[in-house]
């Protein structure tokens, strides 16, 4: 994981949003990073694009990145209980 490109696949308006899009894109082994700018992280200011934070991916899974974060689930969709 050194040498490939990484890309914004998507940003988000803080560090909450910015971690379950991750997640997201773990489960679905692609790998991420996050960049975001320290003073709104720490201090939770989303004003103007200061506490945004992106999600970086590399460019191959670029496409793949973007149709998972895109997803939508309704709640009927999503196993609560773990009843599969």
């Amino acid at each position: 994981m050194g040498d490939e490109s990484w890309s914004v696949a998507a940003t988000a308006a803080g560090m909450i949003e910015a971690q379950v899009m991750a997640g997201r894109l773990e489960s679905e082994a692609i790998p991420v990073r996050l960049r975001y700018d320290v003073a709104g992280s720490l201090y939770g200011i989303t004003i103007n694009g200061l506490g945004a934070v992106k999600i970086l991916v590399p460019e191959e899974y670029m496409e793949q990145a973007r149709v998972v974060i895109g997803r939508t689930y309704e709640e009927k969709d999503l196993d609560w209980q773990g009843e599969g």
